[in-house]
């Protein structure tokens, strides 16, 4: 039997990598490159792909969109380009889904509110995250938190260093609960070594370990609760939108 069952259902993990809806149920005629940039950046990812002639080799369907999947170009590589949905179980969805049809070396790239008291649109990389969602125990057994790729944040932290830039290597809290950041929470996740808080990290770790294929992610700082009597939305770090994707681009292809 490859399920641990315990008294808490989603603490019970199934280690068998067949189910019954698999990521390819679909039986695509598709073959993905093995580079991708799975990027949280709204529709900066659709503005770059008209841009630069980026072609529509898919797209997933969800429930209440269709999500693009272009293949572009870049420094004589072929890339992936998708845009992430906000959330852990949806953006894990899209990347098993992309796994299953060929990817195996992905950047992503988002932004994290600031439990420190970092400047809105700092670039930081995370090298572990805290699994406070609910996504990752469905592709990991229950620890407290999950391991980002090395591979992945070398490439990272070299492609930051040659844009001539800092970077500070930080554990993120992944939540689900976006309204449920308490101020006792957020000093409890504070004394845990967490610097910021975001939604995906953990889960695409956990489902990018299972399939095994490389992932790492970028964070670029918005909102702030570094303050927890008076929260700063400030403009969730919209400006860094473009370079985030320039970073993500120039690290996929280091990889």
């Amino acid at each position: 039997m490859s399920i641990f069952k315990t008294e808490i259902p989603i603490l019970e993990f199934d280690t068998e990598q067949s189910a019954v809806i698999n990521p390819t149920h679909e039986n695509l005629d598709i073959k993905l490159p093995s580079k991708c940039v799975f990027a949280f950046l709204g529709e900066y990812i659709e503005e770059y792909a008209s841009q630069n002639q980026a072609r529509q080799a898919a797209h997933f369907i969800s429930a209440t969109k269709y999500y693009p999947i272009y293949i572009t170009e870049y420094k004589g590589e072929e890339v992936v380009l998708c845009q992430a949905p906000v959330g852990a179980a949806a953006a894990a969805q899209i990347l098993d889904w992309l796994i299953g049809y060929g990817v195996r070396e992905i950047i992503s790239a988002g932004s994290c509110g600031c439990l420190e008291r970092f400047p809105e649109g700092t670039f930081l990389v995370p090298y572990k995250a805290l699994r406070d969602e609910g996504t990752s125990y469905h592709y990991a057994p229950p620890s407290r938190f999950m391991e980002i790729d090395e591979r992945a944040r070398k490439a990272i932290e070299e492609t930051i260093l040659e844009h001539g830039m800092k970077y500070q290597e930080v554990i993120t809290w992944s939540t689900d609960g976006f309204y449920r950041e308490t101020k006792e929470k957020v000093t409890y996740r504070k004394s845990e070594g967490c610097s910021v808080v975001e939604m995906e990290c953990s889960a695409l770790a956990a489902c990018a370990a299972f399939r095994g294929v490389n992932w790492g992610m970028i964070l670029y700082t918005a909102d702030s609760l570094a303050n927890t009597d008076k929260y700063d939305h400030r403009n969730f770090g919209g400006d860094a939108y473009e370079y985030a994707l320039m970073l993500c681009l120039d690290a996929v292809v280091k990889m």
